[in-house]
């Protein structure tokens, strides 16, 4: 206890009421002890913050990726963001231990021992990229890799909707589909990391001639994807379709998925079928995972899912209600996420947290004094 004390994780609030002999001390952890850099890099934004020891988001900054090919560049970038918000935050930076770890979600499948992203799809000069590597010798904290979709699993399990929830499955549909697959309480990554690669899993029924980004074709995301959604609702809109997205397109040049997403909200036929129409795809992909995951709650994130009554959720649980067997269907939620990039964030604070106040490394460095020092630079997965 006086070593937590003197390390400053704890500090006395006072006297607890005696019920005998010596009054007890009262002591409380101290979440401002330390604190954490978390970022998430998708393909076209980065997003960091500086959280504290409770996983909490203190301040954030979001920046457009000018290069997402470039894994160089993107990590610059994203660097730059953390030494702007420790700039304008000299409360952090200018403490004896300014940053604890840091954490970065990444899409894709990522090698959990190393940090390195693996074999992503369209974007060969990432592949087994030292990021952990270059984080910890430009910062000279632990640094700690995942997939982006396991860290919002990750965040929603701690402090969003699974909160209490043991086993859930967190499906994020975005330009394409992934999933973070959380069994017992604990993140299940895999072998390889590839866990929850659903995104190119076939669609049974579905005649697509659509090139995937893996080289085959079939797959999920070229059906049912938000990049899928944007290409069908283009073609329909080429071939006189009568929708509001036609205005769309005329006024901007191109679509996007919030633009379907919006003009299904205000009644467009065409976008509210075409969202439906994907969610019964993903649903029908996602009841196969019930019959051998079987979570007790499906999370399904993205902008087609900004609340549980969006379209694609709608077909979501109608394929999983009819195509799964009623044993998974016991009890199971199908809600939309609640906290999109932030849980993401918070995932990332969290597997940093876990790792650092482990019983090994925390007795290692209280007895060293630092944090820092008695952490590997890059922190190893569990």
């Amino acid at each position: 206890m006086n070593q937590l004390l003197a390390a400053g994780l704890l500090d006395e609030s006072g006297l607890a009421p005696s019920t005998g002999g010596r009054a007890a001390r009262t002591l409380r952890f101290r979440p401002d002890a330390g604190h954490l850099l978390v970022a998430r890099i998708g393909m076209y934004e980065v997003g960091a913050a500086i959280t504290d020891l409770d996983g909490r988001l203190l301040v954030g900054k979001r920046s457009a990726v000018s290069s997402p090919a470039d894994p160089e560049a993107v990590l610059n970038e994203m660097g730059d963001l953390f030494d702007a918000l420790l700039a304008e935050h000299p409360r952090v930076s200018g403490s004896p231990t300014p940053v604890w770890g840091i954490g970065v979600g990444l899409p894709g499948a990522v090698d959990p021992l190393h940090g390195r992203t693996q074999a992503p799809a369209g974007l060969p000069h990432w592949d087994f990229y030292p990021i952990a590597d270059v984080l910890a010798a430009r910062y000279g904290v632990p640094v700690r890799v995942d997939n982006d979709v396991n860290l919002m699993a990750l965040g929603e399990l701690r402090t969003g909707v699974g909160r209490g929830e043991h086993d859930l499955l967190h499906v994020e549909v975005g330009t394409s589909i992934a999933a973070g697959l959380v069994s017992g309480g604990r993140l299940h990554r895999g072998a390889q990391g590839a866990a929850g690669d659903i995104g190119h899993m076939p669609v049974i029924g579905i005649a697509s001639t659509t090139v995937c980004s893996c080289g085959g074709t079939g797959c999920l995301d070229t059906v049912a994807s938000g990049a899928a959604l944007v290409r069908q609702a283009t073609a329909a809109v080429g071939k006189g379709t009568r929708t509001h997205l036609t205005e769309r397109i005329r006024a901007a040049g191109s679509l996007t998925v919030a633009d379907i997403v919006e003009a299904a909200r205000n009644g467009d036929a065409y976008a509210t079928e075409l969202l439906v129409s994907a969610g019964m795809l993903t649903g029908r992909a996602l009841a196969a995972v019930m019959a051998f995951y079987n979570p007790a709650l499906l999370l399904v994130g993205g902008p087609v899912a900004a609340d549980d009554d969006a379209p694609y959720l709608i077909g979501i649980r109608e394929a999983v209600h009819q195509w799964a067997r009623p044993l998974a269907l016991r009890d199971l939620r199908i809600e939309a996420a609640s906290s999109g990039d932030q849980a993401g964030l918070q995932g990332a604070a969290f597997l940093l947290i876990d790792e650092l106040f482990s019983r090994d490394r925390l007795i290692g460095w209280i007895t060293s004094g630092s944090p820092v020092a008695a952490n590997s630079l890059v922190l190893q997965a569990d």
